[in-house]
């Protein structure tokens, strides 16, 4: 059987420029004989489209670009997600099966997830179970979509027990870190179970805080067949061997990627897209020296070029020389441009200003804050002037815990590393160093310097929180392995440090969710995966 693999990077809501670029999909297998072309999940208007489902007129709209796309069909099928309603105004998740100029058929998806970052049964209703085979020349082809192949003895197994010769998935998978080799455990499973290939296609690209990683993929009971590569729009025609043995083409499985470059392809994957999605086309950075904010520019700098990437450096009297320098360093070696534009001027001003209602009371974090809150206006301000977005630069250990300054250093309108630990920014840099053809794009002084807000005199992280080798495993116990603060002493932490981190962790959540968006590379993430009351006294 010769399958269309249309890994394929829509935007949500783009219906018409969705549609057109499934037409070219389409035409490409024809033209290499493809007898069926498969799509994502909800390829027509991108997922996820949460609420947009939820209005008529935007499912009615879904509906005529997939008689548009159908209307182009010859003999090969076309296997098109997309949001059905019916008579009864029942919505589902769908896939449209065209042939020949029409619509022949509808399969809907029957296993809605509702954890991690689904909430599909808020805009879904389950479709009905027994669903038809298709006939591709003389072949039963069984279609399925996301969820339905996960699930054990589910809609799977029953077409492979009414007559399936192969299985047809359409996916809108995100990407975290680990997911590809859980995907193809699962589909070599069900495989064997089945003792039918699967065919299991993926979407591609950014979606807000969401990236998918494609990896589209055909699966035999023994082995993978044929993968194509992450995080890249791809469509390819291969040949399917139907008792799923052997691959018939040389080098059809693209390699997996080492760990570090998939996080970093994925961060650079997801800046891209919402950035150029959103309208934007240049951003602007504020560069502290720190290795956050030069993580963040190199990032920027894959993504988008050099010539869209501004650095804007604010220095302060408590910012250091080196900071300066390493900034400036950076700017050079990235070859981007940069300015500086101090704050201090603003800081004399704004605390003359405050001076008459702060008598009588010492300095405090307050006038601190302020340094943090008028680089976040300065870069607000170029971004209105210029139409850059602002991007931000806190890590996940930082947002964890709270070390952030409201509507000062969290201003912006992407957070690029949100859910990237301070100990995995260290390493990724290192790796981006490694990979650089012109030397280290990351200076070494940034890497090996004690990490430092510099809004007093000599001030350092470790003198407010305890070193990243101690805490970031402990972060990601408690926040990504949802454990108490009970079960993390019990483990052999201190329970003095356990307390504290947790405490600061859970005041943090008023912080977290008036941060922007960040790109989302773990099984846990802030916001769509873990989801907890600002007003919570439970300890």
């Amino acid at each position: 059987m010769r399958v269309g693999l249309c890994q394929l990077n829509p935007t949500v809501g783009g219906l018409h420029a969705n549609a057109d670029r499934i037409i070219e999909a389409y035409r490409l297998c024809v033209s290499e004989r493809a007898q069926i072309a498969v799509f994502g999940e909800l390829a027509i208007c991108g997922y996820p489209p949460e609420d947009l489902v939820l209005k008529r007129r935007f499912v009615d709209d879904c509906w005529k670009q997939v008689e548009r796309a159908a209307s182009m069909t010859s003999g090969c099928v076309a296997v098109i997600g997309f949001p059905e309603r019916d008579e009864s105004g029942r919505r589902y998740n769908a896939a449209a099966l065209c042939r020949h100029g029409i619509v022949e058929a509808v399969v809907r998806k029957q296993a809605l997830p509702t954890y991690d970052v689904f909430d599909e049964d808020r805009w879904f209703d389950p479709g009905e179970p027994n669903q038809p085979l298709i006939d591709v020349d003389g072949v039963a082809v069984g279609v399925s979509i996301c969820e339905d192949v996960w699930v054990d003895d589910g809609p799977v197994a029953a077409q492979a027990s009414a007559g399936a010769e192969l299985l047809v998935n359409l996916n809108g998978s995100p990407f975290h870190q680990g997911r590809l080799g859980e995907r193809v455990s699962m589909l070599q499973r069900r495989a064997s179970e089945c003792g039918v290939p699967i065919v299991y296609v993926n979407q591609s690209g950014g979606q807000d805080d969401l990236i998918f990683d494609g990896g589209s993929m055909v699966v035999g009971p023994e082995a993978v067949l044929h993968r194509l590569e992450q995080f890249v729009e791809v469509v390819r025609v291969v040949d399917v061997d139907l008792t799923g043995a052997t691959s018939i083409d040389d080098g059809a499985v693209a390699p997996e990627l080492d760990r570090r470059e998939e996080v970093w392809t994925a961060l650079v994957t997801g800046t891209r897209d919402y950035v150029t999605k959103n309208g934007f086309t240049d951003v602007v950075i504020g560069l502290s020296g720190g290795v956050d904010s030069s993580i963040v520019a190199a990032i920027a700098v894959d993504a988008l070029g050099a010539d869209r990437v501004h650095g804007v450096l604010m220095p302060s009297r408590f910012s250091s020389d080196h900071s300066v320098t390493d900034a400036k360093s950076l700017c050079d070696r990235l070859r981007i441009e940069h300015r500086t534009i101090a704050i201090e001027p603003a800081h004399h001003a704004f605390l003359d200003m405050l001076e008459p209602s702060f008598v009588g009371r010492a300095a405090d974090l307050t006038e601190e804050n302020l340094q943090s809150r008028l680089r976040g206006v300065t870069l607000m301000a170029l971004s209105n002037k210029f139409g850059w977005m602002v991007l931000t630069t806190g890590n996940k250990s930082e947002s964890a815990v709270g070390y952030s300054t409201l509507y000062g250093d969290t201003a912006g309108g992407l957070a690029v590393i949100k859910d990237v630990y301070k100990l995995a920014v260290y390493e990724l840099c290192r790796w981006r160093n490694e990979r650089s053809e012109i030397g280290d794009l990351v200076p070494e002084s940034v890497l090996t310097k004690a990490p430092s807000a510099e809004l007093r005199p000599d001030q350092r992280d470790d003198q407010s929180l305890p070193p990243y080798e101690v805490l970031d495993p402990l972060l990601e116990a408690y926040i990504d392995g949802d454990r108490t603060e009970g079960d993390l002493i019990d483990s052999g932490y201190d329970a003095a440090l356990v307390t504290r981190i947790c405490r600061l962790v859970d005041l943090a959540e008023y912080k977290r969710r008036q941060n922007p968006p960040g790109l989302r590379v773990m099984a846990k993430a802030f916001g769509r995966d873990r989801r907890l009351p600002i007003t919570n006294r439970y300890r």
